[in-house]
């Protein structure tokens, strides 16, 4: 029997499919999909071209192209001082979401818990299912300032049971924070005290606002042992579409997951591969213009928001902004994004969606910050008409 997993309608379509769909039906303006729309830098652009026309179109190795695999392991130590070894404690797979997904396949058993922070990336739980173990839930929660964070007690609360894993996503989807020293503090101590595999997705590195720093689970005192580090290409150059991501831990924990992946894509994407190590190796000053672009987006969408009526919340990071719909004088997400589309031309994402209990998540809506100049004040102009449409609840 295939599991329902959260984030589904009841005709079995996911609610980003369901509303990008509609932002096509409708002309909206799409900022319910996470992607950017500009391409990322021009020479890592044209390697992948050379690369293809040099004959790099089948089966890269296993792990990973070796360049690739050894721009990663300077990456981890130049910017984290992290060191792994790109022959054994690096491997290149199909995307984040792949080495995620085989993460989970790899290092846990049937019934075991598997710890997530809520709301969650829709992956999680389709993956921990496909494992066959458990998931609990921390829920995060915004504060006096509209930052979203979580209880210690409420992970201490997570951690009984048979916990065997701890998934952190920071800087964190959907809520925007990048977690501080404080909370990897007690996260690092949960999973000291309960024996934890961490997993850490950190598609989202390099994209950190307002002086927020990112820093990996694996750089505080005793975490590298006992912590599989997955990123990606897609989000730091703009391309998402290229599917490269990887894993990077110690070899035994690595090992796993790669026996995992060989009976998943096995290997994908030589040509992107290639030009990844070139980004990673020379695009540093690309990424940091493009992270400011972003801030710059968020603010122009923050400010949008606020005018149209909604209550943005605090986003420290990621390509995503998420707002409170209940100035507008309706507690539904889901319906207020289904209607949208046809009251302004926007298209956006019900956080509910990343809730195991919609209801967590009822009043706040996702919108996407990472597109053009242009495209976001579009989005403005069309939001301002919210103000003089009729209420939800009274329509």
């Amino acid at each position: 029997m295939i599991p329902t997993f959260s984030g589904a309608s009841a005709t079995g379509t996911t609610i980003f499919t369901e509303m990008t769909a509609l932002a096509q039906r409708t002309g909206a303006v799409n900022l319910g999909q996470g992607f950017p729309d500009t391409d990322g830098p021009a020479a890592m652009l044209d390697a992948a071209r050379s690369a293809i026309a040099a004959g790099a179109n089948q089966y890269p190795p296993l792990t990973g192209l070796p360049e690739l695999r050894n721009a990663i392991s300077a990456q981890r130590t130049t910017r984290y001082g992290t060191s792994y070894d790109p022959e054994t404690e690096v491997l290149v797979t199909t995307g984040a979401t792949e080495a995620l997904a085989a993460a989970l396949l790899a290092h846990c058993q049937p019934e075991d818990d598997v710890i997530v922070f809520e709301p969650y990336y829709d992956s999680y739980a389709a993956s921990i299912a496909l494992a066959g173990a458990r998931q609990r839930s921390v829920p995060m929660r915004p504060d006096a300032n509209g930052r979203f964070g979580f209880d210690p007690a409420d992970l201490r609360a997570a951690a009984t049971g048979r916990p065997r894993v701890l998934i952190l996503n920071s800087p964190h989807n959907p809520t925007g924070t990048v977690f501080n020293d404080e909370e990897l503090a007690a996260i690092a101590d949960c999973c000291h005290r309960h024996d934890l595999l961490a997993i850490t997705d950190e598609v989202y590195e390099y994209l950190t606002y307002d002086g927020a720093v990112h820093i990996p689970l694996a750089t505080l005192p005793g975490m590298k042992e006992r912590t599989l580090s997955v990123s990606s290409a897609g989000k730091t150059f703009s391309a998402t579409g290229w599917k490269v991501g990887w894993v990077c831990g110690p070899a035994n924990l690595v090992g796993a997951v790669r026996q995992v992946k060989q009976y998943l894509t096995f290997a994908s994407g030589p040509a992107f591969q290639a030009a990844v190590a070139l980004g990673l190796t020379n695009h540093q000053q690309w990424v940091n213009a493009m992270a400011e672009r972003l801030r710059a987006g968020r603010d122009r969408l923050r400010s949008s928001l606020i005018s149209a009526g909604l209550t943005p919340y605090t986003c420290q990071g990621t390509y995503f902004l998420q707002a409170d719909v209940r100035p507008l004088g309706t507690a539904d997400g889901v319906r207020f994004c289904r209607e949208l589309p046809y009251r302004a031309g926007v298209a956006a994402i019900p956080s509910a969606a990343f809730y195991d209990n919609p209801e967590d998540g009822l009043s706040v809506v996702r919108f996407a910050f990472c597109k053009r100049p242009d495209v976001l004040a579009e989005a403005g102009r069309r939001l301002a008409n919210l103000k003089t449409l009729p209420d939800l609840e009274t329509r």
